[in-house]
């Protein structure tokens, strides 16, 4: 009888799938660079720094720990809550979309499985959602 792989979202497994950070990095290279070219990612691309190195190494050590790997953020740059950071600037369904196109598109250029291509931008759009609903409440 031969055991079952861990199914995405438990232990390691998302974080294997995604190719450790290896290709976690890949993946927000391609992310940054479809949000430098993208039209509809204009505004959001507006909302970064000129020069990308920082924002690109802390949305890969983010997602590494986030996909169940080593919790890259949290040793380099401390706790973090998503939707607070994103407080700074305004973000509303317009971002939220153009960001999960971004990262629809760097997903698909991913050798990933489409299984955890489909996981992945699903799980994405819980975080994303959640910043355009902080931004939502009163006093934020």
């Amino acid at each position: 009888m031969s055991a079952q792989p861990p199914m995405y979202g438990t232990q390691d497994a998302s974080y294997q799938a995604a190719g450790g950070i290896e290709g976690i990095r890949q993946l927000v290279d391609d992310f940054y660079r479809i949000m430098d070219s993208w039209e509809p990612a204009r505004a959001i691309r507006a909302m970064h720094a000129e020069d990308l190195t920082l924002a690109r190494d802390k949305l890969a050590c983010f997602l590494s720990g986030w996909l169940g790997g080593p919790k890259l953020f949290q040793e380099r740059y401390g706790s973090i809550s998503i939707p607070m950071f994103h407080t700074s600037w305004p973000i509303g369904e317009a971002e939220r979309d153009a960001w999960l196109g971004c990262m629809a598109q760097a997903i698909e250029l991913q050798p990933y499985t489409p299984e955890f291509k489909e996981y992945l931008l699903r799980q994405l759009r819980v975080p994303a959602e959640r910043v355009v609903a902080v931004q939502r409440r009163p006093g934020v």
